[in-house]
Order: C-alpha cells, then structure tokens, then sequence
C-alpha cells in the first residue's frame, strides 16, 4: 500500500478494512471500490493498495456475474495449481547443480542425517545465477533443507583418549571430599582462569545500556596498546560457596598458585576452619598447580609448615578440567558479570570479580596481587627428597599428602 501523505481519511478507514481480508475477498472488495470511483478508479486503487491492474479486472469480472475464476474450496483461497510457480519446476536442473555445489564442501560423516556445508546461502545463489539459474538465497535455503542439511555450529563434546582410571579417581576424589567433609575439615577446588588483556579491548558478550551508546574499544587487540595481562587464580570454598580470587600481573607460576591459596587461608580459611588440622586440594593435572610440578610441591610444603596443616592433594585425569567445580561454580559466573565490559583497568578487573553473586549464594572477593613471581626456578632432587610427601597408594601420581615438618623454620 502507498504511504502518501496525501491519502484521505476515508481512504484510510477502507485500507484498514482490506488488511483483514483475504486475497480472494480482497480482490472483490477493491474492484467493489474501483466501481464506486468510476472513470479512473481501477487506477487510483491500483495506487493505492499495489494491487496489479489484472487482478482487479478479475475482481469486475466476478462481480458482473462472469465464471469466477476460483472458488474457495475448503480452507484454500486460491484454486488447485494457481500461484507463482517453484523454481524447481521451471527449472529441474537447479536441484542437480545445487547438490553439487554442496558436495564440494560438505563436511562431517556421510552416514549421518545431519549434514553441514562451508559456502552460505547467498554465495551459493550467486554461483547458481552465474551458472544461468536464477535462484534467491530463501531458495537455495529451502532446497537445502530438504536435502538433509541444517545450520549447524560446534560442539564441545570430544575429550580425547581418557585415562582407563579416569572414573575411578573422580570416584576416589569424591571419596576423599565426603571424607574431610564429615570431619568438618575444609576443601577447596583452585585454577587459574583464562588470562584476560587489561585495556579498552572488546570482551564478548552484551550488557544492557542506553540505545546508541555502546562503549567504543580498540579495534585490534595487541597487547602492547594496553596495561598488560591479568592472571586470576582462584581458591573455591566448596562447603561455604565462598571463593577468593587472587589477580596476578606477571606469571602464572606454581609459586603464585600456592601464593593465592596463601592468601585464602588467611583471609577467609583460617576463620572458617579455625579447628583444622588438614587441608584438601582438588586441582587440574596441568598449569601451574600441575601433578608433575615440583616447584608446586615444594611451595605447598612450605604452605603445610606455614599453617601448621597437613595438605591433601587429588588431581583431576587429563583432559577432564572441566568437571573441575570451580570451573562451573566460580569461573562461568565471572565471566557472564563481566560480559560487555571492557576490563579498562586492573582494578576494574578486581571490582568486576568482586562484585560476583550467584542466586545460591555465591560471595567473591578478589584482591590484586602485585608480586613479581619469575619463571624458570628450578627444583632439585635434593629439595624433592627433603619434603615430608606421602604419595597414596591409588594413582600416587594423582594423588599425595604433605605434612607439617616439625623442624621447619
């Protein structure tokens, strides 16, 4: 219909009416209104609604009594056959070009229902059209659906070759969790967090602001444009649903991680667990708080003489970080409070973690750490042999204890 300003008050009222109407009903009710108008009218509804001149001809025609050219038959409007024909039946050939194109870059398992290809709708329409068959790209869609394929991203669903131990050392950590738990001795799960560039670069995500004001960020992200790199290590209260996340500017070294759980326990452990004697840690098999680390069981001893409590360490299998529960019950929630927002600043990243709640009752509290912990430190046999570790007798690889050395000074 026409959005001239010019039209009539009474025009409008019968424009509204035509909107409610049917195409068959349609047609009748503007050819009833090309009458009314006489010489010039079919022109002026023609104008008016964007009906084309034809189908208002065929309106008069029913009206003057002529065969009518469709009758409504059931719910039908238009008769058996009527309408713009497919592209399919004009052109048989599209079909057949079409799966070729697609088996070019088809990916995935042939046997599967569910196919996906690399090309888009609309480059494929366009090669089509260079080929001399004109398609749209809604074509080219509904052509593929029907061929099986559907619009497909990834999914994170491959783990990799698993440990043949892998479910018994969750079942062995589960163990070991209800174990301290019962003696009201603490647990706690700690990693580090993906390392996040501190300056005005785009986080992903999307947070409510007024329409038009979107904060403007750096177009690429090279590090030297900003502050530097911020390292969270987090310690996670499982029984308190309490964590302290630890931010580092330099390296996510083993001595930081045990720095971070350092600094838990003196912020929040020790008055939790002011009766504790013994500590567990479940941590990943890599990074800085590694299985094979020796720098991370020299510092945890040092920790255990420090706090005056044995720790316990139980490591996650390979490949398996992600049933790490601060992953999901720390980290995830970080990340959707910070979603948007451009982490400008190494305080806007301790404020931003901090300010961190969950509806189970989550409570974060993050502090900047500003110590310079160097890489390449090197931990002989000698230390490793002086250290009071107690390997288990399941996965001792996995699985160890440090106790307090009542000769440390």
């Amino acid at each position: 219909m026409s959005a001239d300003s010019s039209i009539s008050e009474a025009d409008r009222r019968w424009l509204k009416v035509l909107g409610t109407l049917n195409e068959f009903q349609a047609r009748l009710f503007v050819a009833e209104r090309a009458l009314q108008l006489g010489r010039g009218g079919i022109s002026k509804v023609s104008q008016l609604t964007g009906m084309s001149r034809p189908a208002i001809y065929r309106g008069l025609d029913q009206l003057q009594g002529k065969p009518l050219e469709q009758q409504s038959v059931g719910n039908r409007i238009r008769r058996t056959g009527g309408g713009r024909k497919r592209a399919e039946a004009v052109d048989p050939k599209i079909r057949r070009l079409l799966r070729g194109i697609v088996e070019e870059t088809t990916a995935g398992d042939p046997m599967s229902l569910l196919k996906w290809t690399s090309k888009s709708t609309r480059l494929m329409a366009d090669q089509l059209t260079r080929q001399g068959h004109a398609v749209s790209a809604m074509t080219v869609s509904r052509y593929l659906r029907q061929m099986g394929y559907s619009l497909q991203g990834n999914v994170k669903s491959l783990e990799g070759r698993q440990h043949r131990d892998r479910d018994a050392q969750f079942r062995y950590i589960n163990r070991q969790v209800r174990s301290f738990g019962r003696n009201g001795d603490p647990v706690i799960s700690v990693d580090t967090k993906k390392k996040e560039l501190v300056g005005a670069f785009r986080n992903p995500g999307q947070r409510w602001q007024p329409a038009g004001e979107a904060e403007p960020v750096l177009v690429h992200d090279f590090p030297h444009l900003g502050q530097g790199k911020a390292i969270p290590y987090g310690t996670y209260d499982i029984s308190e649903d309490r964590a302290l996340v630890n931010v580092g500017i330099t390296h996510d070294t083993a001595e930081f991680a045990v720095a971070s759980i350092r600094r838990w326990w003196q912020m929040l452990g020790r008055k939790s667990y002011p009766q504790a004697s013994r500590l567990l840690i479940c941590a990943d098999a890599g990074g800085s708080n590694g299985n094979r680390s020796r720098s991370w069981k020299l510092h945890l001893q040092q920790l255990a003489n420090s706090i005056g409590a044995t720790i316990s360490v139980c490591h996650y299998p390979p490949g398996t970080s992600k049933w790490n529960k601060i992953e999901h019950r720390l980290f995830s929630f970080i990340s959707m409070n910070w979603r948007g927002r451009p982490l400008v600043s190494y305080q806007a990243v301790v404020n931003l973690i901090g300010s961190t709640r969950t509806r189970s009752g989550l409570q974060v509290k993050a502090l900047l750490d500003t110590g310079t912990y160097e890489t390449g430190k090197k931990v002989s046999v000698q230390q490793m042999e002086q250290l009071s570790l107690r390997r288990h007798s399941f996965h001792p690889d996995w699985n160890y204890t440090l106790s307090v050395q009542k000769n440390a000074t």
